[in-house]
């Protein structure tokens, strides 16, 4: 298939999953299985990166006014509180990448049946927080660390960030509304600080070949991404996560079926 085109898909895709609970790293790993894309485990690793970039600055626009208030309100309590919760949520994120980096740079090379099981894992988590009764809990400081310990978790390829960390914050008694908003506002920080190192540290070379493909896929990755954001948080609010996890389930079981009995390469 034309490269070209690739991106434009891999971009749609990651615009779509990374703010729908179904793992857009996991997403962009099949995908890239299926479409047969034979760039090495860096390239590939690079185009997650930079279709990530697209869907954070996605966030950043769509909550752009939010955000914005919460920067107007650094010299006071509450900005400085939340800043410091959004902080905190990224510690063990950080800790794990910063130790365990080439380790999770391969997990992004056509690992299919570590990613398969980690989207039925994602469905189960997804199925089970429907069910789940109770919103009356603020977000706090341990809350906001066990949130970023979801978010640690979710570097898994296959396991969904944004619904391990929703789903975190809805078993711990949360407001729906405002776990989704903080879910999407804490990663943020993260993309664009791993960009900045892996770039700075030269670890991520783009030839001039790949530019424009990596290109076509962040502008689809942002425009879907925000069309997608605002949809999640409709869906997170009217407690239908489940048909997500149903969907999680059968794609990471059709994914191992297909691996070990039809597509093996």
């Amino acid at each position: 298939m034309n490269e070209y085109l690739e991106a434009i898909i891999l971009g749609i895709i990651q615009g779509l999953t990374e703010f729908l609970p179904v793992s857009s790293s996991g997403h962009l790993e099949l995908a890239k299985w299926l479409l047969d894309v034979n760039d090495s485990a860096s390239e590939s690793f690079l185009m997650t990166v930079v279709l990530h970039f697209g869907t954070a600055l996605a966030t950043v626009w769509v909550f752009r006014r939010y955000i914005w208030e919460v920067l107007q309100k650094i010299n006071k309590p509450e900005g400085r509180l939340y800043i410091g919760w959004i902080i905190i949520s990224m510690i063990p994120a950080v800790v794990i990448g910063v130790t365990l980096d080439e380790q999770i740079t391969a997990l992004f090379d056509r690992q299919i049946i570590l990613v398969s099981c980690m989207l039925i894992l994602t469905g189960v988590f997804l199925i089970f927080s429907d069910y789940w009764s109770g919103a009356s809990q603020l977000l706090s400081t341990g809350r906001a660390f066990v949130i970023g310990l979801a978010q640690a978790f979710a570097i898994l390829p296959g396991i969904s960030r944004s619904g391990a960390t929703i789903t975190a914050g809805i078993f711990l008694g949360m407001d729906r509304k405002e776990v989704a908003r903080f879910s999407f506002l804490m990663v943020i920080p993260l993309i664009f600080g791993k960009i900045a190192k892996d770039f700075a540290g030269g670890e991520l070379n783009m030839t001039s070949e790949k530019a424009m493909p990596m290109i076509l896929g962040f502008v689809f990755s942002f425009i879907v991404g925000v069309m997608a954001c605002k949809w999640m948080v409709s869906i997170v609010q009217k407690a239908r996560l489940r048909y997500f996890g149903y969907y999680c389930a059968v794609v990471g079981i059709a994914a191992i079926l297909l691996r070990l009995f039809v597509l093996k390469a």
